[in-house]
């Protein structure tokens, strides 16, 4: 897990709210990495240096035949190697904290960082002890 980002207290497109976090910046200026991001993000990758990539955009009207099989093929590609990020995802939801939420939202970036935390912990201790085996 390299982010998790606070609670706004209302809805917030996923893009505004990384551009409002300054994320773009810290992806544009920092570390060369490869972030796999979903369609939310559509744009990024020309303010990152292409460090950000999303899935290819569709042809919007009379496509050919061509490019929608080429289409399909990138977006399964993307979706392939995407996937380790929506089980990332996953197993935050899966923590009962999160996964049955009724507390204040004030509490919501708490909450989701200690489990990001103990999550990225298990995860390293997980680790290490398969090198030892």
């Amino acid at each position: 897990l390299l982010f998790c980002s606070p609670a706004q207290p209302a809805s917030c497109a996923d893009i505004t709210h990384a551009r409002q976090l300054g994320l773009v910046k810290v992806l544009a200026d920092g570390p060369v990495v490869e972030v796999r991001a979903d369609a939310g993000y559509q744009g990024l990758g020309a303010q990152t240096g292409g460090r950000v990539v999303t899935p290819p955009r569709k042809f919007k009207k009379d496509a050919p035949d061509w490019y929608e099989e080429m289409h399909e093929r990138q977006r399964k590609a993307h979706s392939s190697r995407r996937i380790r990020v929506e089980h990332g995802i996953a197993h935050l939801k899966n923590w009962r904290a999160l996964a049955r939420h009724h507390g204040r939202r004030e509490h919501m970036t708490d909450t989701i960082q200690a489990i990001a935390g103990l999550l990225s912990h298990q995860q390293t201790i997980t680790l290490a002890v398969d090198e030892r085996m």
